[in-house]
């Protein structure tokens, strides 16, 4: 005869064996799904000052500001096993010091149950957009990306990029008044 502890580890071992298979399953029916969607971003006001930085030089470097508007509907994204996901707004652009140079300038965490479909009208950037030298000035070629993580009851944790994106241009001059 089998004792009562023998029995219970039996029991615990088959009951965590049959939840991993199940996990295991519920993670194989959502890790081939596709959970792109379209974003449509646009710049409404882009300015750009030559301020010191005082956080890590006394040197000039410039600072871009950027109002945008934002309309995506997420709601297609959420399924059983999302959890919540991470949004980000990302500027890509290059400068001849360095070939990608990548700035996230928002973000936004969505949970389950939450009103997924954005439109955000004259939004501000919620971090600072600074360069590391004087590469926003003039830039023709800024792209601003819509992304974002997903965090999952089960699985991987994918990166997910927006279809739609957006390329808009640094000014010429410096802004001289307060912003």
């Amino acid at each position: 005869m089998h004792t009562v502890l023998t029995r219970g580890n039996a029991t615990v071992a088959y009951t965590l064996s049959v939840l991993a298979c199940l996990t295991f399953s519920c993670f194989l029916s959502t890790v081939f799904l596709d959970y792109r969607t379209d974003a449509s971003i646009n710049t409404i006001r882009v300015l750009v000052k030559n301020v010191p930085d005082y956080g890590a030089s006394r040197e000039k470097h410039d600072l871009g500001f950027v109002t945008f508007d934002l309309q995506t509907n997420l709601t297609g994204v959420f399924n059983w096993n999302v959890k919540q996901l991470f949004l980000y707004l990302t500027a890509e652009y290059r400068t001849p010091a360095n070939q990608l140079n990548q700035v996230v300038l928002w973000d936004k965490i969505i949970l389950r149950g939450e009103n997924a479909v954005l439109d955000f009208k004259n939004m501000n950037t919620k971090y600072y957009f600074w360069d590391d030298g004087n590469g926003l000035k003039d830039n023709r070629n800024v792209s601003l990306y819509l992304s974002w993580n997903i965090i999952p009851n089960a699985g991987l944790l994918p990166s997910v990029q927006a279809t739609g994106k957006h390329i808009f241009k640094f000014p010429t001059d410096y802004a001289t008044s307060s912003i």
